[in-house]
Formats: structure tokens, C-alpha cells, sequence
């Protein structure tokens, strides 16, 4: 089988790349090479096709002669989509429907598609789950959902096998130019910057190591799972909690750092984690790392590329 991994030059794409060809698949990349980049995949027996998913010609080109498709690229900054809505949209919501109008028109029904469910929903009591009303409350939120509401769509009225998996927050190794909290507070202690919480740190998250997601994706490619399914690990982590860890992380390596608490910013959610009770039935999923164990290998590897001057 041949997968399509749109954005595969990043984070998730180049963990998910490794995971896909180490379990027999073949593997073609889809990236515009902004953030991510072929260095990332050294190494990796994988085709890497460079193009944009606002040109519809170069994402007709990457779908031809594939089976699946894993829907990575987007522009995932909540703040930047504020600033700048058009970009988020034309990244997101147009990139999208270029894709799926290139898999209809090539005959490629099975797609898993990136999304997420804090942003989605809205600042809403956790736990949060897939029965729940939508409320974006940023651009980034709504174009996620926009492009939910299309896979429904064109499986509804086309026969498509997408699947839209809500990811919480995810980290791990490879995380290169990843700017979610547990890489961008790693590179800050490296470089002995102070780290900066918007609020008083006790906002939550749920952190999945990105080998647990992987193996969440492959499960969905599989069994052909379809429809919204929450990926996390459903435990939720409140930010002061997690700078423990890295305390714990970063001080066995007699590394120590300030924080600094600055003034909560808008559009950003206070607290979210969700029930995987579905992703557990579906797809038989349950994460195994846990967030010491995680976070201590997420260090050592942004350790050593410190070391070595990347």
C-alpha cells in the first residue's frame, strides 16, 4: 500500500513517515517545505513530492497512484490565524478541498485528516468529546471544522473513508520548528531564555507523545475507521505541572530556568482534554507513554541536537 502523508517534513509527518515504513508501507511526502524541510527525512526510503496544497495541479500530481491519504499540513497557530484569518483559511479550509476534490477525481476513498478538539469546540468544560456542540473561538477553530464538515460531506455524497482524528497536544522527538509547549519550552531552556505563561500556569492540556499517535493513525488507516474520533490520552496536565517535569528533566542535567507569568492572551482555551472512549472502541487505542517518560525523551533528543549545534 502507498501513502500520501501531506506535510510530511514536519513534526507529526516525520515521526509518522518513520512509523509507516518501519510497518512495510511505502511512503510519499506532500510538503511546501516552509517550515519542514528533506533533511528531516535523511536517510528514509520515502518519495518526497515539493508543492503547495493551494495548488490544486501539484496536489493532483502528489494523490496519483496512491491507496490512503494522511492529511497533516495546515497552518496550526491559533494566535498567527487571529492576525492573519486569510492565510489560516486558504492554507486550511482551500487546501483541503483541493485534496479531497483530487482523491475523488483519482478514485482514492480513504483519507485520515489531522484535526483537533480544543480549538474546535470552544472554551467549553472538559472533558471534551465527539458529541459535543462546536464553538470555535479562532479562525484556526473554524477552519478545522470547515474542513470536518467537508469530509462529511463528500462521504455522505461521494463515498469517502475519512476520518477526522482531534488531536490534543502533541510532542515528541523530531519536533524541529514544532511551536507547541513542550518543544518551545525545551528550546527556550536551551538557549537559557525565561520561559513565558500566559496566565497563572494552571490551564490544562493533554499531552500524547507522538509515538502513541502514530500508532493511533496506522489503526485508522487499517481498520478503515471513519468519522470523528478524539486522539489523546485523555488526562489533563495543567501547564504548571508540566514545567515540574521539565525541571526534573532539564536539572538532572544541572540545567536550571526562570518563568515569567504574563496576562492570559484571547482566543486561547483555558483548559481541554478529552474522552478517547471512542478512539478505544474504534480503534482498540490506548497511549502507553506517560509524560515523564515522554518528556525525558523529547529532552534528550533536543539535548543532544543542542550539543551537536543544530
Amino acid at each position: 500500500m502507498r501513502i500520501l502523508v501531506t506535510g510530511g517534513c514536519g513534526f507529526v509527518g516525520v515521526n509518522l513517515s518513520h512509523y509507516l515504513k518501519s510497518s512495510g508501507y511505502n511512503v510519499r511526502v506532500f510538503d511546501n517545505m516552509r517550515l519542514g524541510s528533506p533533511a528531516h527525512l535523511e536517510g528514509l526510503d520515502v518519495e518526497i513530492i515539493e508543492g503547495d496544497m493551494r495548488d490544486r495541479s501539484a496536489v493532483e500530481r502528489a494523490v496519483d497512484g496512491v491507496d490512503a491519504v494522511v492529511h497533516l499540513a495546515a497552518d496550526t497557530r491559533v494566535i498567527p490565524s487571529i492576525e492573519d484569518p486569510q492565510f489560516n483559511f486558504d492554507n486550511n479550509v482551500i487546501g483541503t478541498f483541493n485534496l479531497i476534490e483530487a482523491m475523488r477525481a483519482a478514485g482514492v476513498t480513504r483519507l485520515v485528516n489531522a484535526s483537533t478538539g480544543g480549538a474546535i469546540l470552544g472554551d467549553v468544560p472538559p472533558p471534551v468529546h465527539e458529541g459535543m456542540v462546536p464553538e470555535p473561538i479562532s479562525p484556526y477553530g473554524a477552519s478545522k471544522l470547515a474542513c470536518e464538515g467537508y469530509l462529511s460531506a463528500y462521504a455522505g455524497s461521494y463515498g469517502m473513508q475519512a476520518a477526522s482524528l482531534r488531536f490534543t497536544n502533541v510532542y515528541g522527538p523530531r519536533s524541529f520548528h514544532k511551536g507547541s509547549v513542550v518543544a518551545h519550552f525545551m528550546k527556550q531552556i536551551l538557549k537559557q531564555d525565561d520561559l513565558v505563561v500566559y496566565g497563572d500556569g494552571s490551564q490544562a492540556r493533554d499531552y500524547i507523545y507522538v509515538d502513541d499517535l502514530c500508532k493511533g493513525i496506522m489503526e485508522c488507516i487499517t481498520r478503515g475507521a471513519a468519522g470523528v474520533i478524539q486522539l489523546g490520552t485523555g488526562i489533563p496536565t495543567p501547564l504548571n505541572d508540566l514545567i515540574a517535569v521539565l525541571r526534573d528533566v532539564a536539572g538532572a542535567d544541572g540545567i536550571t530556568f526562570n518563568v515569567r507569568y504574563e496576562d492570559w492572551r484571547p482566543g486561547e482555551i483555558r483548559d481541554t482534554y478529552g474522552l478517547i472512549d471512542k478512539a478505544n472502541a474504534v480503534l482498540d487505542f490506548a497511549p502507553e507513554v506517560k509524560l515523564d517518560e515522554g518528556v525525558a525523551r523529547t529532552w534528550a533528543w533536543f539535548r543532544e541536537r543542542y550539543q551537536q549545534g543544530d
